[in-house]
């Protein structure tokens, strides 16, 4: 079997001698996609933090946390390849990899479309894109996509305001994979256009941001706001996920105290729904354009 070379979201050319058959998943979306591609098999370590398909996962050693992986532990396991994640994962523990000559391949999906594509990526790495259970995937993530494109311009969208967490509170930019899921599902993230922003007095309106010069390569598509931010952005609705932050009923009763029309429509959403790419919205995105749906 001829080599398979795929470039990563880093654009880096990750080349292996064929099909990996010795798979470490430090991503618990990409422990259920090879999963879900069939290639459950392929498996031999995951993160303390994968949880699904629960059979599987019961099966594999952990390695650690995703930022804070055993390296040693990962070695040990011989992989043929590593899956990981720019934002998710540690630049040093995947740096820590490399140099121990291990393959790593680095997901970046900002889009629900780039969730499909990783999707077909992974397929071939693993060599399973003609198998028959991969392939009605891949047909299945492109058509509810496409779908979902098509229904998007039917109707006008809800806006909605989605925390990422609660103390300090945080959402997402539009530069995310939630924000595009939201975007594609019928709703209209209110803070899409905000950026994260440096100091942290800055992010809250208690002071003047940082140029783009000093803020150099940080992260700013999530920022923390106020209450009373969220109260000027004026949502029709309030989304409260249950991952990374397990929003409660008493933070619900927080936002259902505000004064604003959102403080009536104050909802929970799967958070694996709206972040979890590949495999997860093939399904995903049915069930988040049903709760926005009943939101209009």
């Amino acid at each position: 079997m001829p080599p398979i070379r795929v470039r990563d979201d880093r654009g880096r050319d990750v080349q292996l001698p064929g099909p990996a058959r010795r798979v470490v998943s430090l991503i618990p979306s990409d422990t259920f996609n090879v999963a879900w591609l069939g290639a459950a098999g392929a498996l031999v370590g995951r993160t303390d933090y994968c949880d699904l398909p629960a059979d599987v996962v019961a099966a594999l050693p952990s390695v650690g946390g995703t930022k804070t992986p055993r390296i040693e532990d990962v070695v040990a396991l011989q992989p043929d390849l590593v899956l990981a994640n720019q934002e998710e994962n540690t630049r040093g523990a995947l740096e820590a990899l490399a140099q121990r000559g291990v393959r790593v391949y680095v997901a970046f999906p900002k889009r629900v479309a780039d969730g499909v594509r990783h999707l077909a990526t992974l397929a071939r790495l693993l060599g399973v894109e003609r198998d028959a259970a991969a392939r009605d995937l891949l047909r299945r993530a492109y058509v509810g996509q496409h779908d979902a494109e098509r229904a998007r311009s039917a109707a006008p969208p809800v806006r909605v305001f989605c925390p990422i967490w609660m103390d300090p509170l945080m959402t997402i930019h539009g530069d995310t994979f939630m924000s595009d899921m939201l975007d594609l599902c019928g709703a209209t993230n209110v803070f899409a256009d905000r950026p994260r922003r440096y100091p942290l007095a800055a992010d809250l309106g208690r002071a003047a941001p940082l140029p783009p010069e000093k803020v150099g390569d940080r992260d700013t598509r999530y920022p923390r706001v106020t209450l009373d931010e969220v109260v000027a952005r004026a949502p029709d609705a309030v989304l409260l996920p249950d991952e990374p932050h397990p929003f409660t009923e008493n933070d619900a009763a927080v936002f259902r105290a505000l004064p604003m029309a959102a403080a009536s429509r104050v909802v929970h959403v799967s958070g694996k729904d709206l972040c979890w790419y590949g495999a997860r919205s093939v399904d995903g995105i049915a069930r988040v354009r049903s709760l926005i749906a009943r939101l209009v």
